[in-house]
């Protein structure tokens, strides 16, 4: 495979789930890839491990996508360790569900400022950083964003936010060559889903049913879908959100 041989790119919030998968897909796929990571050095080394075992290359990179330091910092690194940067992916993100009568301003700021400022500061970056031929940035949206879900207002909102901006975006920066689309799972089978109960519970029954192909997703399941959009067979797609949800809306 090599649909991405001679790109340079970031993946943000990378140690794990669909950061992990994606970053492994790209490593496969001929990228030289940085794994972006916050707090779970331990989980990007693994997944830089089995990037160089498969004979690609990569490097892992700490930095907290909400902080502005830390994402100059991430592009400064990159440009260092690997070079300029051609395609950015913005997986970094948080979720947490609950009733809006127990809305805290913390809860609020913090999914919104990794969720959609982290994206942002990272997107003004990336359009400053990548060359004249441009490239490529898929955004890590959700089903989420478009569906009506109890006890997700601020998790939904944020991914809204997401699938919006990355309309504009696409239209304001084209003329840089910069292609921008966000993919948006539906249910995924991740570490994360396993720590937070997810996994044998009324809810996951309740996903798996909602969702035609009858199944959750797995990260590679996404991967494959980002690795398409970065790749120059999507070089006439840009402004889209591409659902990769088995039909779950």
């Amino acid at each position: 495979m090599s649909e991405l041989k001679g790109k340079t790119a970031i993946v943000t919030g990378a140690s794990k789930g669909i950061g992990a998968g994606i970053a492994r897909a790209y490593g496969v796929a001929g990228a030289a890839v940085v794994v972006n990571y916050a707090s779970d050095k331990a989980g990007a080394d693994r997944v830089v491990a089995d990037i160089q075992a498969a004979g690609g290359r990569a490097v892992a990179v700490q930095g907290d996508v909400s902080k502005e330091a830390d994402v100059l910092r991430l592009f400064d690194e990159t440009e260092a360790a690997v070079g300029r940067p051609n395609v950015l992916v913005n997986n970094a993100g948080v979720y947490q569900f609950g009733a809006i009568e127990d809305l805290t301003v913390e809860h609020y700021r913090r999914q919104f400022d990794i969720n959609v400022l982290g994206s942002l500061l990272a997107i003004r970056e990336a359009a400053k950083r990548f060359g004249p031929e441009g490239g490529a940035v898929v955004n890590v949206s959700s089903v989420a964003g478009r569906g009506v879900y109890p006890t997700t207002s601020v998790y939904s909102a944020t991914k809204a936010a997401v699938d919006h901006f990355t309309r504009v975006l696409a239209a304001e920066l084209g003329p840089k060559k910069i292609r921008v689309n966000a993919v948006n799972p539906g249910g995924v089978e991740t570490e994360g889903t396993h720590t937070a109960g997810v996994m044998g519970s009324e809810f996951e029954r309740q996903m798996i049913a909602s969702t035609p192909l009858g199944r959750l997703g797995q990260p590679d399941d996404i991967a494959k879908v980002a690795v398409f959009l970065a790749s120059d067979a999507a070089g006439w797609v840009t402004g889209e959100t591409l659902a990769a949800s088995g039909g779950q809306r």
